[in-house]
């Protein structure tokens, strides 16, 4: 079913899954005037909590998605993870946007790398590794390199690193023998990131491109201003995620995240099919944010072009932050509110686990300079490791 040519204010919008970016979507939805629906299987999710109705469920019980597709007028993804299968059967009775076979694709490295491919857009040398003799065939030139499992990998989960054959062999036992790939390990320079919005009439806008520091492959620290990237990376980091986007006649936000190589060349990592935890600082530093596109793209709304007001830079904030014990203590918000720019955005989780993303704090100022200053500050208070900035 193609999306409606647009849906006012005053229609419900639904979203699959619970968690921080839907709920973010929700305060979007609901500031522009929409109502709201989440299916999700926590009872406690952050999107359910503040949403206008919380449909506490698996996302193939087909009650459940049939009560979604009664009670919203269209409906969006939060996680790349929800089953395509369930977007499929929605997409029976509603517009859904982005569609299952975009998410599907999105959810395979194996496709996702062949889609990129197909694009024109380069990625780092690889292997698809799914029986012994895709094993026994994989290239000496892709030593060392990073074992990635096709399905269900993120922040770094699903992923080893192996120098040796004998390694990789233990490596691919290790996960299971389920199907995989390996890249080859590249000199990088830094990362990237690029969030696109794309309508059902094709027309497409971006936000600037995100210089991104990742550790343990979490996301730790996204810088925005200008001269953050080099120019010809960031414009190449864009027409590739723009080339990505119309190949799947893709309908919603896409993130598309690159490494940026020692000789200033780009290639592609991944794909996320929805706003992206890169893109959290448009919220507080951009006139339209990541979430607001998405309510547009769904809606089927003029997608105006963001402009950014401020340079900007995002902390990640992890559960480590809490301090230990039975009773853990929060972190010193006085103290981080007390400094000008900063903007802290928690997302209503109660349990404050090592490496649970439980929030996260923008800081803006007049120019890059101050931001990074203020920023080196926050992670000082915060007991954050500080960071090297461009």
């Amino acid at each position: 079913m193609n999306p409606p040519a647009i849906l006012l204010p005053g229609a419900t919008l639904g979203v699959m899954g619970g968690g921080q970016l839907g709920r973010m979507f929700v305060h979007a939805a609901q500031r522009m005037g929409y109502f709201t629906a989440v299916l999700d299987p926590d009872a406690q999710s952050p999107a359910g909590r503040v949403s206008h109705h919380h449909l506490h469920g698996e996302y193939l019980e087909t009650r459940h998605l049939a009560e979604l597709a009664r009670i919203a007028d269209a409906i969006t993804t939060e996680f790349e993870n929800v089953p395509a299968a369930a977007l499929e059967q929605l997409a029976v009775h509603r517009p859904v946007a982005p569609g299952g076979e975009a998410v599907a694709i999105a959810q395979d490295r194996i496709r996702e790398k062949a889609h990129f491919t197909r694009c024109g857009v380069a990625c780092a040398p690889h292997a698809v590794i799914e029986t012994d003799e895709h094993l026994a065939l994989v290239a000496d030139s892709l030593l060392p390199g990073i074992l990635k499992t096709a399905r269900l990998g993120y922040d770094g989960k699903g992923q080893l690193r192996v120098a040796t054959r004998e390694a990789l062999v233990q490596a691919w036992n290790d996960l299971g023998r389920v199907p995989c790939v390996l890249e080859q390990m590249l000199p990088l320079a830094a990362e990237c990131s690029v969030v696109v919005a794309r309508g059902a009439d094709g027309r497409m806008v971006h936000l600037p491109p995100q210089r991104n520091l990742h550790r343990d492959g979490i996301l730790a620290v996204t810088e925005v201003f200008d001269g953050v990237l080099p120019d010809a990376a960031a414009a190449q980091a864009v027409a590739s995620t723009q080339a990505i986007a119309e190949g799947l006649g893709y309908v919603g936000v896409l993130c598309v995240e690159f490494f940026v190589l020692q000789d200033g060349s780009l290639v592609v990592n991944e794909m996320a099919p929805r706003p992206h935890n890169s893109g959290h600082w448009s919220l507080d530093a951009c006139d339209v944010s990541q979430f607001e596109l998405q309510v547009r793209t769904l809606a089927g709304l003029p997608l105006a072009v963001p402009r950014q007001h401020s340079p900007a830079i995002m902390l990640n904030l992890l559960g480590d932050l809490w301090r230990g014990g039975s009773t853990p203590a929060e972190p010193d918000w006085t103290s981080i509110l007390a400094l000008p720019g900063m903007h802290l955005h928690l997302y209503g989780k109660t349990d404050a686990r090592v490496g649970r993303k439980m929030g996260h704090l923008t800081v803006t100022g007049p120019t890059a300079a101050a931001v990074r200053e203020r920023a080196l500050k926050a992670c000082e208070v915060l007991g954050i490791q500080p960071f090297v900035s461009a």
